[in-house]
């Protein structure tokens, strides 16, 4: 009997004779990313805070199109005798707090606030250069999970993050020097790239937080200001591409978890498109009982890694 090469079709489950085309060639690479999104933002932005829970699931689903970039705008410098946001009636620290609680409230990403009464944040440049010497020396993946560490702090936890030890400490439990990268981003270094990024983000013509621009090969862009829901940011890249658009699986609970070590109900509800109510058994479901800790926090239910 002649030896034939022979092969089992996947899709019909029938086992035969290969085809003469015995070698075929495969692209397995990622399409080219074609596009640059530029996030606008600040680390005491509330609004930035409640956008969170999309923003990760469209870099989840979406990023393999893009290339993304945290582009910090100064928000805060110092507190003076006139008004900061006076549209928003916002005079003083204390005026911040309510504001705050109510964008925590719509948003279901809660916000404290307190410590804006109790010992305000005095300007928010310090964690912003801080995140810029992290970026420059660690990396963007790096610079981000310290974004995301430092409004923790802020707006759950009341911590003041215009401190510098406050600032150290978030580094040190990142596993970084907290007291020798903020040292460094409170020398001229540290200064002038944060300058760099406020030209950057006046260039794009970002006038407030959060501000996403997104820009292709051409040149041509979109500009999304404010948090809004995953559809529009979706919609702004397929315009900016020129193409329908294919979303990638989620990532599993247990890696999202490992990766982010605190996820709010409200996060898991946008990154598996759940219904609060499920967000309790489909945990239970994902997650080894000793991998987690369910927990709350101002009428919000959270977990952490355990």
């Amino acid at each position: 009997m002649t030896n034939k090469n022979m092969m089992c079709d996947l899709q019909t489950g029938i086992c035969g004779v290969t085809g003469e085309d015995d070698i075929e060639m495969v692209d397995f690479s990622q399409p080219a990313k074609t596009a640059n999104v530029y996030y606008v933002t600040d680390p005491i932005c509330s609004h930035c805070w409640a956008l969170e829970p999309v923003l990760r699931r469209f870099q989840a689903q979406y990023g393999h199109y893009f290339n993304f970039h945290t582009v910090l705008g100064g928000l805060l410098e110092k507190w003076h005798d006139g008004p900061i946001d006076p549209a928003n009636g916002i005079y003083k620290p204390a005026d911040v707090a309510p504001h705050w609680r109510e964008v925590g409230q719509h948003s279901r990403m809660p916000i404290d606030g307190s410590v804006m009464i109790d010992n305000p944040v005095q300007s928010s440049f310090p964690a912003s250069r801080v995140l810029k010497i992290i970026d420059n020396n660690y990396g963007a993946d790096k610079a981000y999970q310290y974004l995301r560490r430092t409004r923790e702090e802020l707006f759950l936890f009341n911590q003041n993050v215009s401190a510098l030890a406050v600032l150290a400490n978030i580094i040190d439990a990142m596993g970084l020097d907290g007291k020798a990268i903020v040292e460094e981003a409170e020398s001229l270094i540290g200064h002038e790239m944060l300058n760099e990024d406020f030209v950057l983000a006046g260039k794009l013509g970002a006038r407030g937080f959060p501000t996403i621009i997104m820009i292709n090969e051409e040149n041509k862009g979109v500009k999304i200001v404010g948090s809004r829901p995953l559809d529009m940011y979706v919609q702004g890249l397929q315009q900016v591409l020129g193409k329908e658009l294919q979303p990638q699986e989620p990532p599993s609970l247990a890696n999202l978890l490992t990766k982010e070590e605190l996820l709010f109900s409200k996060e898991i509800e946008e990154m598996y498109e759940l219904d609060q109510a499920a967000v309790t058994s489909f945990v239970k479901d994902n997650l080894a009982a000793d991998a987690y800790a369910f927990k709350e926090i101002l009428g919000e239910h959270y977990i952490t890694k355990k």
